[in-house]
This record gives C-alpha cells, sequence and structure tokens, in this order.
C-alpha cells in the first residue's frame, strides 16, 4: 500500500482545536517535522482540513 510523507510547513499557533489535534493524529509535534502515514481516506480527510500547514508526497 502506497505510503505519504507529510511536513509541517508552517506553525499551528492561531489554528482551532480540531486542526491542531489533527496534526497530533497525524503524529506531527514541531515545525519541519515529517512523518511517513498510510494512504487511506481518513488521512486523506484529515489532510483536506490542515492542508494550508503541511506539504505531503505520495511515496511507494
Amino acid at each position: 500500500m502506497a505510503k505519504l510523507r507529510i511536513t509541517q510547513i508552517r506553525s499551528k499557533n492561531g489554528e482551532t482545536k480540531r486542526q491542531i489535534a489533527n496534526l497530533r493524529t497525524l503524529g506531527i509535534r514541531r515545525m519541519h517535522q515529517t512523518v511517513e502515514v498510510e494512504d487511506n481516506p481518513i488521512t486523506r480527510g484529515i489532510l483536506e482540513k490542515v492542508h494550508h500547514l503541511v506539504s505531503y508526497e505520495v511515496i511507494d
């Protein structure tokens, strides 16, 4: 199954509690941290909510 490499590129300061919780769900704790997660509909939904804070790419 494909994976996504996600990196936080903008600060979470000033964002809603739900968006901060979504970042934590992805496993991101600080700026410029990169995580690899499974590519599934749940992860895509979370990325849709925080797309302005992160960058991501599909890896195999």
